[in-house]
């Protein structure tokens, strides 16, 4: 059995109630920080592209945790959605999302995290009423 590194998942299965991007800055080799390297960003492995880290805040109550990060590969720092009109709200779509599971070993007992990638992330549509008209 071949299992990737790198398990695809739907986005409705990983934010079943939607997410809000809160901002977006360059993700950071730690290795290369520690070296006092010129350029610092991390490159995806696979393609070569420099790393975003998205912050993302996920309205589930039932969630984890209600603030994290989902990392984007891409050439460009990505564009941000505008945020809902008379909100700070930004709703945000990721395509083609992956979850890395790892252990985390910091502290007196390993838990289990979860690392998430995204190939793009983009702006939802306007919303739609469902359901009869009153």
């Amino acid at each position: 059995m071949a299992v990737p590194r790198r398990i695809p998942v739907r986005f409705e299965d990983v934010f079943p109630a939607g997410a809000f991007v809160l901002g977006v800055e360059a993700a950071n080799d730690y290795e290369k920080v520690k070296a006092n390297a010129p350029d610092p960003q991390e490159r995806d492995p696979n393609t070569g592209e420099r790393v975003w880290a998205v912050r993302v805040l996920d309205p589930d109550p039932a969630a984890r945790q209600a603030e994290l990060k989902v990392k984007v590969a891409a050439a460009v720092q990505p564009v941000l959605p505008e945020a809902m009109p008379g909100t700070p709200f930004r709703p945000v779509l990721f395509d083609g999302l992956t979850i890395t599971p790892w252990v985390d070993t910091n502290g007196k007992f390993p838990k289990q995290g979860y690392a998430l990638r995204a190939v793009s992330l983009r702006a939802i549509g306007p919303m739609r009423r469902t359901g009869a008209a009153a």
